[in-house]
C-alpha cells in the first residue's frame, strides 16, 4: 500500500499564494517522477506540473511563471508553490508519484481563489 497525504489547500484571494505539500509513504521501492494535476468543476483533469527524480520540471502553460514545483527525495515529498493565484486556478489539486510500474494519486485538496 502506498499513501499520499496532501496538505496546504484553502481559500485565498486573487493575487495571493498557497503552498501545497504531498508526502508519500508505504510500500514503494522507488519514486520516479512526481507532480500535480487539478480538476475544476465540469472540466477534465489537467496536468499542472511535474518533476523528475533529478529535478527536471515541466509546467502547464497557464501556470508558467506563477507556480513552482519542487521535491525532497529524502522525505518523499513534492511541493507546489502557487503565486499570483487567479480565480481560474480554482480546482481540486491532486498529487501523484510514479513508482516502478504504477502511478499513485493523492486524495485531492481544494484550492479556491476568490475574485
Amino acid at each position: 500500500q502506498v499513501q499520499l497525504v496532501e496538505s496546504g489547500g484553502g481559500l485565498v484571494q486573487a493575487g495571493g499564494s498557497l503552498r501545497l505539500s504531498c508526502a508519500a509513504s508505504g510500500s514503494i521501492s522507488s519514486i520516479n517522477a512526481m507532480g500535480w494535476s487539478r480538476q475544476a468543476p465540469g472540466k477534465q483533469r489537467e496536468l499542472v506540473a511535474g518533476i523528475t527524480r533529478s529535478g527536471g520540471t515541466t509546467y502547464y502553460t497557464s501556470v508558467k511563471g506563477r507556480f513552482t514545483i519542487s521535491r525532497d527525495n529524502a522525505k518523499n515529498t513534492v511541493y507546489l508553490q502557487m503565486n499570483s493565484l487567479k480565480p481560474e486556478d480554482t480546482a481540486v489539486y491532486y498529487c501523484y508519484v510514479d513508482g516502478p510500474s504504477l502511478r499513485y494519486w493523492g486524495q485531492g485538496t481544494q484550492v479556491t481563489v476568490s475574485s
